[in-house]
């Protein structure tokens, strides 16, 4: 299923040949299926691409919120994050609803600010402020590098909790 061919940067998505919709997506850190339910018509056999988002979100959620206790060396146990996401009709609003569980030894104060800090995770904040698309069409994959340059999630995490310090 993988290709031979490092991937320059960023996400590379493709058909599998399985199903209507299965896709496959393939990153640095590996490969997964995308799919939709059999219900809509798909093999069900990974995420859609909805899943693939809220799960961007919970992931960076939790992320986020374990650096920044670790951080101020606070006793946080497990992080759960739950995301659910809806959207009436296709030019709705997006919403997303998420439930956070933090285990551990935290002061009501801590687990209020820990609650705080997962409005400054880089997802939370891309989704509530929206986002510019820059698309290109291509005859065959292009070798040099896209616009808009791939940013570091890690680098992100570390600036939201220094601002949220600073707040």
């Amino acid at each position: 299923m993988a290709s031979d061919v490092e991937l320059p940067e960023g996400v590379e998505v493709s058909e599998t040949g399985a199903g209507r919709f299965q896709a496959q997506a393939r990153t640095a850190g590996g490969i997964l299926l995308v799919d939709e339910p059999m219900a809509a018509g798909g093999l069900g056999s990974g995420p859609t691409p909805y899943d693939l988002m809220s799960a961007a979100l919970g992931a960076c959620t939790l992320m986020t919120i374990k650096l920044y206790a670790e951080r101020k060396g606070w006793p946080l146990g497990a992080v759960k994050v739950r995301v659910v996401h809806r959207r009436e009709a296709l030019e709705a609003q997006d919403r997303f609803a998420r439930e956070i569980v933090l285990e551990g030894a935290l002061s009501p104060d801590q687990r209020r600010r820990l609650l705080e800090i997962a409005e400054h995770c880089p997802v939370h904040r891309t989704l509530a402020r929206g986002s510019q698309i820059a698309t290109v069409l291509a005859e065959a994959p292009l070798a040099g590098r896209l616009d808009p340059e791939p940013t570091d999630h890690a680098s992100h995490m570390v600036e939201a909790c220094e601002q949220a310090d600073a707040a």
